[in-house]
């Protein structure tokens, strides 16, 4: 308010003493040429005593950002006792103690979900023991289940671990853009899918419109979905059948379709594909497991690379589209 008082009066104190105190007789015009000359020299000493006050408040909302789209820890400077250095101490301390809290939470995490590891593996350990005597066909069929429930639980232990170590990776990611050529990741997408669509006799069929495009996501990331989304595709795929997989650009965006012929899903379903431990988790057309975490990931990396991912259906048995789209 002050530094506003200052710049609105010092053009109208500046006519006061021009005219008082002029040896000679003050002319309209003259009067009117001093009066854009001091309110010049207002706004110019207004906005740069505004820009100091306001550096701190700039200073302080970079780091924030910084924290939010790299996990970069910034260093404010927290010895000013104004309102803004207030702020500045409140965000630092803020940072660093959301930091803490996390390093904190996968700590604890990691250890709960070792020890878990142990406890279900202790029940397996014995039910094996007892397959291994030879026993009755229903102890055998008891020991078999508990193998079974003992392998489920770790593969939710597993799954829970590669949910937290995804979502640092997608935090971390790096947001400059940088140009990925298709063709140099298609062997290492071909590469981790080969043996499941060998599995149930299913062809791939890729359709490459566009071979690069800088984009703000690294090439392995982008692997990484993409196979996730293949690898979908497939599971809920019928045998003999077909995905196809187009990359192609379409004015301003590129665009990467991954289309089945398998089971499909409801429209009023798609919000619970992207969830995380989704209930729609199903088994697929050869009792393969779901996590409930793939499709979660997907979108969390693509979303978190300035992208959008999106699935479609026509309904049960008609097949799947998941589409990304990312602005070039």
């Amino acid at each position: 308010m002050f530094v506003a008082f200052i710049g609105i009066h010092i053009p109208l104190i500046g006519i006061l003493f021009f005219v008082l105190y002029s040896d000679h007789t003050v002319s309209p015009t003259s009067i009117l040429i001093f009066s854009l000359i001091m309110t010049l020299l207002a706004t110019l000493v207004t906005l740069l005593v505004l820009k100091q006050l306001i550096k701190p408040i700039s200073i302080a909302s970079k780091a924030l950002d910084d924290y939010r789209s790299n996990r970069k820890l910034s260093v404010l400077p927290t010895e000013y006792k104004d309102e803004a250095g207030l702020l500045m101490c409140n965000i630092q301390e803020s940072i660093y103690e959301s930091e803490s809290f996390i390093n904190e939470k996968q700590d604890l995490i990691y250890m709960l979900s070792h020890d878990l590891k142990n406890f279900a593996g202790n029940p397996q350990g014995l039910a094996k023991l007892i397959l291994s005597e030879n026993p009755s066909d229903s102890v055998s069929h008891l020991a078999e289940l508990i193998c079974e429930s003992t392998n489920l639980q770790f593969r939710y232990i597993e799954n829970f671990i590669k949910l937290l170590k995804e979502q640092d990776q997608v935090v971390k990611v790096n947001q400059e853009a940088r140009t990925v050529v298709f063709p140099n990741i298609l062997p290492f997408i071909n590469e981790q899918v080969e043996q499941r669509l060998t599995d149930k006799n299913i062809t791939l069929n890729l359709s490459l419109e566009a071979v690069e495009a800088k984009l703000k996501i690294d090439e392995g990331l982008l692997v990484q979905v993409l196979v996730n989304l293949i690898s979908n595709a497939v599971k809920f795929s019928y045998f003999d059948s077909e995905i196809k997989v187009r990359i192609y650009n379409d004015d301003t965006k590129l665009i990467i379709k991954v289309a089945d012929n398998g089971i499909g899903f409801d429209k009023h379903q798609i919000e619970e594909l992207f969830k995380k431990f989704t209930k729609m988790s199903r088994l697929g057309t050869a009792n393969e497991s779901s996590t409930g975490i793939g499709l979660y990931l997907c979108k969390k990396i693509i979303e978190r690379n300035k992208g959008t991912l999106s699935a479609s259906s026509d309904g049960k048995n008609r097949g799947a589209e998941f589409k990304i789209e990312f602005e070039i």
